[in-house]
Formats: C-alpha cells, sequence, structure tokens
C-alpha cells in the first residue's frame, strides 16, 4: 500500500475508525474486488463473501464490514465499486468498429503464447490475451474473450477454444510430459539412493 493510498484510505470516514490491521486488511480486499470486477464485471457476491470474513472476529458486523470495504474501495480508486462496473459496461456497449483488427489479433495470438517461450495451457494463454484485450479497449475480461471467440470464429469459421486446445496437444502437452517424467525421474533415484544409505 503506498503512503497516498494509505493516508487516502484513513481519511475516510470508516478509515479513521479502523486499525491499521483493519485498514490493511480492507485495502486489500478492495484490490481483490477491483480485480474481480475488471474480470467479469460484477462484485456483489465478493463483496458479501469478503465483508463476512472481514468481520469475523470483529466489533462489527458483516453489514458495517461492507460499508468500510466500500468506503476504502472509493478513496483507492477515487470510484465507487458500482461507478467502475459501469464505466466498463458503458465502454463495452460503445466500441469503435476499429477495435475488431485488434480483437481478431488477440485471439490470434494465443497460438504464439502457447508455441513460444515457456509453454503453456490454452487457459493460461487464452486469460493473458483477454486481460491484454481488456485493459486496451477499457472492457471486462469476460468481455474480451467473448470478443475474441467471435471473431476468431469470424475469421477461421473453427471454435477459439478447439483450436487452441489442438495447438495445446501439439505444443505444450508434450513439454509437459517430458516435465513430469523427469521429475518422476529424479524422484525415483532420489528415493533409491536414500534406501542405499539405510
Amino acid at each position: 500500500m503506498t503512503n497516498d493510498s494509505l493516508q487516502s484510505a484513513r481519511a475516510t470516514f470508516s478509515g479513521k475508525t479502523m486499525t491499521d490491521t483493519q485498514l490493511t486488511k480492507a485495502h486489500a480486499i478492495a484490490g481483490i474486488l477491483h480485480a474481480e470486477i475488471k474480470r467479469s464485471g460484477s462484485f456483489k457476491e465478493e463483496l458479501t463473501d469478503y465483508a463476512h470474513a472481514f468481520a469475523r472476529g470483529e466489533r462489527f458486523n458483516a453489514l458495517r464490514g461492507e460499508t468500510m470495504i466500500r468506503d476504502i474501495y472509493a478513496a483507492r480508486y477515487d470510484q465507487s465499486l458500482n461507478q467502475t462496473r459501469m464505466r466498463l459496461k458503458t465502454q463495452e456497449d460503445n466500441l469503435p468498429e476499429r477495435s475488431s483488427p485488434r480483437v481478431l489479433e488477440c485471439a490470434e495470438s494465443i497460438a504464439t503464447l502457447i508455441q513460444e517461450g515457456p509453454t503453456q495451457p490454452f487457459y493460461q494463454a487464452y486469460d493473458r490475451a483477454a486481460t491484454t484485450l481488456a485493459a486496451e479497449l477499457g472492457v471486462t475480461q469476460t468481455a474480451a474473450k467473448t470478443l475474441m471467440k467471435d471473431s476468431f470464429r469470424a475469421a477461421h469459421h473453427r471454435d477459439l477454444y478447439e483450436a487452441g486446445k489442438e495447438i495445446e496437444a501439439a505444443y505444450h502437452t508434450p513439454v509437459r510430459s517430458t516435465e513430469a517424467a523427469a521429475r518422476t525421474a529424479e524422484k525415483l533415484k532420489s528415493q533409491s539412493q536414500s534406501r542405499s544409505r539405510s
């Protein structure tokens, strides 16, 4: 937590009543909620869950905990939880047509992410591409994934998931199998050496 962020959080009505530990927790929860809104465009369930966890063992109830978290969130991000959600939704509803080539480019980048460098499974590459696109377009990661799926299908007449899983099977799975075999061999070697010493 930066000093400015801490001071802003401490200056709120709720922040003035919190202990340092409570403030640190509320600040961390605000960060988790921000990430969830950016991922899915929703925060209600997460807020309820975290408010209950935040209030556990404290002298305030979950409803008060929720209010405290909302205050700290607003101080940390200069907008309410709902304003963050609505900003992303508005951006999604008003995407310009010129974003289409970039959407397809991000969808097609998944194959490269799986194949090159340290290989990765489809779900990681898909998430990475969606995070990049979402940040560029100012939309949720869920919306970015939908845009990529639709764009890929329109351009290639294939399902992005199926295409990605095929590339994963060809490039990532063999690497993982080799790594797993090497770990198993090393484990057996270590066990064998341990037995021979006893």
